[in-house]
């Protein structure tokens, strides 16, 4: 591998993946849009382009980054680039639950109480419009929007996928000190068996979903309990996805021998993302399944 001018911050050729990626997340947001504003045909057909071009332009894009990498041509100084762009992609996300999150406290701490006749303004908001109402969580609010349903137990497959996930974050870290190490085989099968893992979360995940909708009623639309359920676990769900996805190719990679122990931050970054999935999914054990 050629080793690149310290003094020298490489600058990419002219791409054509950004305009491509603009032309798809713009494609994707009208299909979308237009999906749901009842043009459901036409919608789906524009928001699968948008989709389509949106991976094809991943694997491109990324695809040049691994062939720059693999040809020598970063130093140090765009290594630093990459991990700082990884640790703020990293904070965003963090923000992101973070608002979902918020969303969730304070309906549980000042909504939902005030509805309940709780505090200055719960007696007149529940005097005067929801008389009747009791202050208690799991709720789908004073109208029971989608009817009676029940909350499924945290100590069955949320616990179950609790466990997988923090297995998970076990081998990663077994995997990535085999890399560093230099140890190709214990690399290749602790990354594939966290694969597996998230593979089995995903699965336990769906299932879950299945039967919350169809032995406990418990949908998107069981009011704001289920909105909140399902909008946090459904991003988190959205997550592992992508990270395994990440996964898997960090894994091809490692089978064509693309990293060493000292060139590995593609790894490092993917590692880093599953982490904070696992992180995150502890929250969401505690404040939704058990709190």
């Amino acid at each position: 591998m050629n080793q690149p001018d310290a003094n020298v911050y490489y600058v990419p050729h002219k791409s054509r993946w950004p305009i491509v990626a603009v032309i798809g997340m713009f494609l994707f947001m009208a299909g979308a849009a237009n999906w749901l504003n009842g043009h459901d045909l036409s919608g789906k057909i524009v928001l699968t382009i948008g989709a389509l071009t949106i991976i094809g332009m991943m694997f491109g894009w990324f695809g040049n980054v691994i062939r720059e990498s693999m040809k020598g041509a970063f130093n140090n100084q765009v290594d630093t680039s990459f991990r700082m762009g990884m640790m703020w992609f990293i904070i965003s996300e963090v923000f992101f639950f973070a608002a979902f999150f918020g969303g969730l406290f304070y309906i549980r701490t000042f909504v939902v109480p005030w509805l309940g006749g709780i505090g200055d303004k719960g007696v007149i908001t529940n005097a005067y419009i929801w008389q009747g109402f009791s202050a208690t969580w799991p709720t789908n609010g004073p109208q029971a929007v989608g009817g009676s349903f029940v909350a499924g137990s945290p100590w069955g497959i949320p616990l179950l996928n609790t466990l997988l996930l923090l297995s998970s974050s076990v081998t990663v870290t077994i995997a990535h000190h085999a890399l560093r190490i230099g140890n190709r085989k214990r690399l290749i099968g602790f990354l594939g068996l966290t694969i597996l893992l998230g593979l089995t979360f995903l699965c336990c995940q769906a299932y879950e979903y299945w039967e919350s909708y169809v032995h406990l009623n418990m949908t998107l639309h069981s009011g704001i309990y289920g909105a909140t359920f399902y909008i946090l676990t459904g991003f988190h769900g959205l997550h592992v996805t992508l990270g395994t996805i990440m996964l898997i190719v960090m894994w091809l990679r490692c089978v064509r021998g693309h990293f060493s122990r000292e060139n590995h931050f593609a790894f490092e970054a993917v590692s880093w993302y599953w982490h904070f999935v696992d992180v995150i999914w502890l929250c969401l054990f505690l404040f939704v399944y058990i709190l």
